[in-house]
């Protein structure tokens, strides 16, 4: 059976794929449509009660784009455990790095999307 968030949590993941920051519309430019090699992206997608910036399924890969306030956040870390205990990887990037190195951050992601062995 497919999850189904809260409809809270839709709506609010639907609000912010409207407004999405310029680091997260930067991103998703380079993983809309398949582009990187094959991998499916989806974005804003609410699960298990938090809203993932962007997530391959089949490689259960979680891409964040963070800002300085998630710097050593105990709330991401709880948050990661939940998800790592599901067997996902997590890859923080930061909002600048995407703004001023989307080749290199491209690269880092698919560097983690072919260790996982999906594709």
């Amino acid at each position: 059976m497919r999850h189904q968030p809260p409809a809270v949590h839709r709506q609010r993941a639907k609000t912010m794929r409207v407004e999405a920051t310029r680091p997260e519309a930067t991103l998703w430019d380079a993983l809309r449509g398949r582009q990187l090699e094959g991998f499916k992206f989806r974005r804003q997608v609410p699960l298990k009660g938090y809203i993932l910036d962007f997530v391959s399924f089949d490689p259960k890969l979680i891409v964040e784009v963070d800002g300085w306030q998630h710097a050593d956040s105990p709330h991401d870390h709880r948050r990661d455990a939940v998800f790592v205990a599901d067997g996902f990887r997590i890859l923080r990037v930061w909002n600048e790095e995407v703004l001023t190195n989307i080749d290199g951050v491209c690269l880092t992601i698919l560097s983690e999307l072919r260790n996982t062995g999906a594709g």
